[in-house]
Formats: structure tokens, C-alpha cells, sequence
């Protein structure tokens, strides 16, 4: 198996950036310039996220050992962050991401909790992604099989169900929800997203549809049937109607001015 193209830059990319910038090191927690393995590196930019303390230790002892002995979740990991890195220009670079992606944050700590699910710490898997449902605002149920090179955008308010696939190259904007529909309730009750689909902001795909390779979920669609590969199901538009009643809230200029 040829290297990883970030394997061998990932590292000297985040010492540099940590040098460019000092207060990094006490905003993270942590310094790059001790970390000599990828799997430390990872394990420290999620624990991270964690308020100080107890959990934040932990999540690091923990983390750092789930990506030393799974090589898997680690080539998941870097996959992923190489994803991300080729789809979002916002943040810069690799380094970037790893450190400032939010969406990028939410698959790092899927693929911790993953590596434990399979690993049969089940209790802990879940107790680790509650911590990170809290400190992210994304709920992605260990269970749940993601394949690699997906992108998280923002990541905000994302919805994963336990029973969900979602297979490689595939993109989700903030807010999405794969969740079931309380009739199907079966062993396998939550959407697939089949390789490269695209789900738009705010979308809610219920039950065990399946979104077909290449298809595209616009923003705030409602989607509860099969989606043909490459096909677009959109949501219902805004309605332009006649002029509002309400005239606005009272401008800044005016409220310096005060009262006449």
C-alpha cells in the first residue's frame, strides 16, 4: 500500500501553523511540536473540543490509543480531512481543517467512536459521542456505516441514525437529517446514501430510502421515497406575496438619536 498523501505533511504543516500563531498551543490545549505520531496529533485536536477537565484527559488517552492500534479509522481519518481539504477552500490547508473544519470535527470523533463500537466497547462509544453531540451540536450514532472521503459543511445540527449508510465521496451541508419514519422500523430503518450523493442544507431524508450514486438533495428538501442515481429532488420554493404589514425594526441611526 503506497503512503498517504498527507502522512508524511500533515505533521510539519501543523508545526508550522502553530508557529505562525503561538496562542494556538494554549487555545488547543496542546503542542504540536511534541507530537511525533499522526495518531497523537488526531487524538489531540479531539480532545480539543472538550471542555477542560476529567473527560478531556480521557478522550486523549482514549483517542490516541484507538487510532495507534486501528489503522483503519486513522486512513478514514486522513481520507477524509484529504476530502475536506479538496472540497472546502475556507479554511486553507489540510492543517487548517484538521484545526478549524466544525464538520470536519464531527466525522473525526464518528471515526473514534466507530473503532470503539467494532472494538465491542459499546458503553464507551456511546458515552464519548455524547460528549461530542454536546460539544458539537451533531448527533452521529456509532452504529451508523460511513465510508471515507465524505464532507461534513459547517456540520451544525447534523442528524446521523443508528442504521444509516453513507457510502464514499459523499457531501452533507448543515443540518441534514437521516432518521427513520417511525413506520419502517426494521433492522435497517434510516436512509443510504449511495457513493458521491449531495444533501443541501436543512434536508430531511426519512426511512430506508435509498439516495442513488450521484443524486442531489437540495437544500431543505423533504425526501421519503428512492432517489434515482444522478437525479435532483428539490424542495417547494418561496412564494413572493404582496407587501408585507410589518415595516421593519427601528434603525441604529435612529435609536443613537434617541427619542423625539
Amino acid at each position: 500500500m503506497s503512503p498517504h498523501p498527507l502522512a508524511s505533511t500533515l505533521l510539519p504543516d501543523t508545526r508550522a501553523l502553530f508557529a505562525g500563531e503561538p496562542t494556538l498551543s494554549e487555545l488547543f490545549g496542546y503542542d504540536p511540536a511534541q507530537s511525533c505520531e499522526l495518531s497523537h496529533l488526531f487524538a489531540a485536536v479531539l480532545a480539543s473540543l472538550l471542555p477542560e477537565g476529567r473527560a478531556r484527559s480521557q478522550v486523549l488517552a482514549i483517542a490516541s490509543e484507538v487510532f495507534e492500534r486501528d489503522p483503519e479509522a486513522l486512513e478514514a481519518a486522513l481520507n477524509d480531512l484529504l476530502a475536506t481539504t479538496a472540497r472546502d477552500a475556507a479554511p486553507g490547508g489540510a492543517a487548517e481543517v484538521l484545526h478549524f473544519a466544525h464538520g470536519y470535527h464531527a466525522l473525526l470523533s464518528y471515526r473514534l467512536t466507530r473503532s470503539l463500537w467494532l472494538a465491542g466497547r459499546d458503553s464507551l462509544a456511546l458515552a464519548i459521542k455524547s460528549q461530542f453531540t454536546r460539544a458539537l451540536s451533531v448527533e452521529i450514532w456509532p452504529q451508523a456505516q460511513i465510508g471515507h472521503g465524505v464532507w461534513l459543511d459547517h456540520g451544525l445540527g447534523i442528524v446521523i441514525g443508528q442504521t444509516a449508510v453513507i457510502e464514499d465521496d459523499v457531501s452533507l451541508w448543515h443540518g441534514v437529517t437521516l432518521g427513520s419514519n417511525f413506520v419502517d422500523m426494521g433492522a435497517a430503518r434510516h436512509p443510504v446514501l449511495r457513493k458521491g450523493s449531495v444533501v443541501g442544507a436543512g434536508a430531511v431524508i426519512l426511512g430506508p430510502v435509498e439516495v442513488g450514486a450521484g443524486a442531489t438533495i437540495a437544500a431543505g428538501a423533504i425526501v421519503t421515497c428512492d432517489v434515482p442515481p444522478g437525479h435532483v429532488m428539490t424542495a417547494p420554493r418561496a412564494t413572493e406575496r404582496a407587501a408585507g404589514r410589518f415595516g421593519g425594526f427601528v434603525a441604529l441611526q435612529a435609536l443613537k438619536r434617541g427619542p423625539k
